[in-house]
Order: structure tokens, then C-alpha cells, then sequence
């Protein structure tokens, strides 16, 4: 009989996506003992950690066929065609139509990601959950920041047409999916390299309008930059989008921000997240972060822990500095390792009361919550909640009273 094909993904909500398309694919052709790891590249770390799950794999389950893809493997496949346990490497291109390549002989199948312009494929089904389901938009990155090697995992800028997007979220929405996030490596700048409505807000209208029954739709991070007065407009008015916005700030310090090589400035910021909260109150903020970036100082660092209350930010995902081979960011002066952990650590702890503030806030509160997997859920605000007393069906977006919280869940009763 063999074994179903098993997916280990790690890193980006794109990469959730794309493992969505490897499986389907996989399934498709009825191929099986198969495990693939669809690696992230965006710190050393990340590295590391998809490297020991091969050699557990392996040491687990002698027999499997492993497959190495993913951004890590796009940068340097050496490093796991190196490694004993894999069998074979595939390139961020290739993946995409995975079961055409694990035939060929060749064990290293990347090709030049910087020169690809194959056109971006579509899940052919839904997700097995039948809730959430990522819809990729846009793919590589025409920016080049001074700390990001993505670029060079994912190629330059490419866009799906709002035809095909469309396409594929109403095939999701008659398989029963009730909410849509968008997600892309740029989002920001979905359909700029052809220079016409090249607008997300654009997009976004085009979506609503054409998925009637599209219940709930969600943004995945964006850079500041990308919201226009129309994008603005949207979300303000149109409660079908949901009021939870995470946006790449990555420094509350211009200096910084401006040696990121990043589009913003912590003004730009603050103000965007002004204007949302005045136009729609119950708005919920994230942001990636980064600390110890080459030449910071105590001063700076003191700026991006200040944008988290002048954002208002509730959910933060934090990072220290990770200098990744090739970047321009790699050859700066850097900080100690001891320093940027003793920072990485004090980020985490802000990022822990922020989160754990805004649960302790929904005590008492009757919240909207759409449940995902047994009994858990999130709210519109992206707050995950805890489904207490009965069982609720997943896929259905209830009305919950929030009796208590702790540092992980704000925990309620369907009302």
C-alpha cells in the first residue's frame, strides 16, 4: 500500500500554501513513501531546525524517500545535497509541479529563480479543513533590503491576474471555506511589473465584488507603503475585510529603517495606524521586528519598543538579527550576539504583556470568533480564542461571551 506523502513546512504562510499544492500534487499522482520539507531561509535558525527534522526523519523512518525544497534549498542546495539523508533537492520553481520532477535521475533540480517567468499555478482543490485557506496573489520581490535573502529564494516579482485569483477563491468558497487570507512574499506590490492597476486596493474591490459569498477576508503582511486612500477606504468601510492588520515595520528607527534599505519612515507608520484606528475602531495591529541590526544602538532600540505602543500593536512576531550570507547587511558592523539576545529576549517579553493585555481586555466581552479545529478559533482581531462548556462545529463563526484569559487563549461560552 505504501505510506500518504507527508509535508513538513516551515517558515512563511506562502510556504503553507505552496506545501498545500505539493500534496495535492503528490496525492494526484498516487505517489507515495514520500517526505517533503518545504524549508524557510530567513534566519540561520530556520536552517537548522529543517536540517535536524531530515536526520530525525530519517533515523525514524530508514525507508522514506525525502525531498529538500523551499527557499533554503533554492539558496543552497549544496548544503542538503551534502547531507546523506536526503535523497533528493528541488528548487522553489520546481516544487510547484513536484511529481513531474521526482521521476528525473538528477538528484540537485534547482534552476536560476532570478530568470524564471513560469506562470503561477492554483491549488486544484481546497484544504482538508474546509475553514481557513491561503490564496497566493503575488510571488518574488523586486525590493532588495539590505538584511533579506528571500529575493534570492524566490525571484523577482510575479503576479497571478485578479481573473485567476478570483477563480480560485470561488472554487474555495463552494468546497466550503468561509474565510480567504491573501498572502505573497510583497502583497503590496501585486501586479507592478506590468505597470497597470497595479493597486492591491484595486485587487481587493475587484474580489469583493466578484466573490458575493466570500464571507471574511484577510491580509497577510504588508509593508507600509502599500496602503493607498483606496486600500484605506476599503478597510475602513467594508466589514467583510477583516480589522486585523500586520505589517512589516521590521525598526521604530529611521536610521535604521533607512540602512534596511526598508520604504518607510516610523512616521509613515504611526500615522497609517492612526488613520485606521480613527476610521475603524476595533482595528487590531501586528508587525514584524528585528533587533540587533548591524550598528544599532540602545537609542534606537528604544524606538522600535516605543512604535509598539504609538502602533498600538498587539501581535508581534519578533526576530533578532540573523546576517545572511550574500546580504549587504552581512558585511555592516555588527552587534554582539550576547547584546542582540539580551534585546531579542526584552521584544519577546513586550510582545508576551502586549498579547497577553489585549486577551485580559476581551474578559466579559461577547466577541465575534470563527472556529478553526477543535473548539479553538480566532476573532476578527486575530485574538486566538478557546471554545469552553460545548462542542462547535468547525467552519462557523459564532458569537462567544469571553469569561477568562491566560497567556496563550482568551477562553468563552457560544452565547
Amino acid at each position: 500500500m505504501g505510506k500518504e506523502p507527508e509535508i513538513f513546512t516551515f517558515g512563511c504562510r506562502l510556504n503553507s500554501y505552496e506545501s498545500e499544492i505539493i500534496e495535492q500534487n503528490l496525492i494526484e499522482k498516487g505517489l507515495k513513501d514520500i517526505a517533503v520539507y518545504n524549508s524557510c531561509a530567513v534566519t540561520e535558525e530556520a536552517i537548522r531546525q529543517v536540517k535536524y527534522s531530515i536526520r530525525k526523519k530519517r533515523r525514524d523512518e530508514p525507508n522514506t524517500k525525502i525531498v529538500v525544497t523551499g527557499c533554503a534549498a533554492q539558496i543552497e542546495p549544496q548544503s542538503f545535497l551534502e547531507m546523506e539523508e536526503v535523497d533528493k533537492v528541488l528548487g522553489n520553481s520546481e516544487k510547484r509541479e513536484i511529481s513531474s520532477h521526482l521521476l528525473r535521475n538528477n538528484n540537485n533540480l534547482v534552476s536560476d529563480i532570478m530568470i524564471n517567468e513560469d506562470p503561477l499555478n492554483s491549488l486544484r482543490n481546497g484544504y482538508k479543513s474546509k475553514t481557513r485557506a491561503f490564496v497566493e496573489i503575488q510571488n518574488g520581490c523586486n525590493h532588495r533590503c539590505t538584511f533579506c535573502v528571500i529575493p534570492f529564494g524566490r525571484g523577482n516579482l510575479r503576479s497571478k491576474s485578479k481573473e485567476q485569483i478570483i477563480k480560485e477563491i470561488n472554487n474555495l468558497i463552494n468546497e466550503g471555506h468561509k474565510e480567504i487570507i491573501l498572502t505573497g512574499v510583497d502583497i503590496a506590490s501585486w501586479n507592478m511589473e506590468n505597470k497597470k492597476e497595479a493597486s492591491l486596493g484595486i485587487l481587493i474591490e475587484y474580489i469583493l465584488s466578484e466573490a458575493p459569498r466570500l464571507e471574511r477576508l484577510r491580509l497577510s503582511s504588508m509593508d507600509v507603503i502599500g496602503f493607498d486612500e483606496k486600500l484605506i477606504d476599503l478597510i475602513a468601510n467594508n466589514k467583510r475585510i477583516l480589522p486585523h492588520i500586520h505589517l512589516s515595520l521590521q525598526s521604530g528607527d529611521n536610521l535604521i529603517l533607512k540602512r534596511m534599505k526598508r520604504r518607510h519612515l516610523r512616521e509613515d507608520a504611526i500615522d497609517l495606524c492612526d488613520q485606521l484606528k480613527q476610521k475603524r475602531p476595533e482595528i487590531s495591529f501586528g508587525a514584524d521586528l528585528i533587533v540587533g541590526f548591524p550598528t544599532e544602538t540602545e537609542e534606537m532600540f528604544q524606538n522600535t519598543l516605543d512604535i509598539i505602543e504609538e502602533c498600538q500593536l498587539d501581535w508581534i512576531h519578533a526576530f533578532p538579527f540573523s546576517p545572511r550570507p550574500g546580504t549587504p547587511a552581512a558585511k555592516m558592523p555588527q552587534n554582539d550576539n550576547k547584546l542582540i539576545k539580551l534585546r531579542s529576549k526584552i521584544l519577546r517579553d513586550v510582545a508576551k504583556q502586549r498579547k497577553i493585555k489585549h486577551l485580559e481586555n476581551l474578559v466579559g466581552k461577547n466577541i465575534e470568533v470563527f472556529v478553526e479545529k477543535d473548539n479553538k478559533g480566532h476573532s476578527n482581531q486575530f485574538a486566538p480564542i478557546k471554545l469552553i462548556e460545548k462542542e462547535i462545529k468547525s467552519g462557523q463563526t459564532i458569537t462567544a461571551l469571553i469569561k477568562s484569559s491566560d497567556e496563550n487563549f482568551a477562553h468563552g461560552v457560544a452565547v
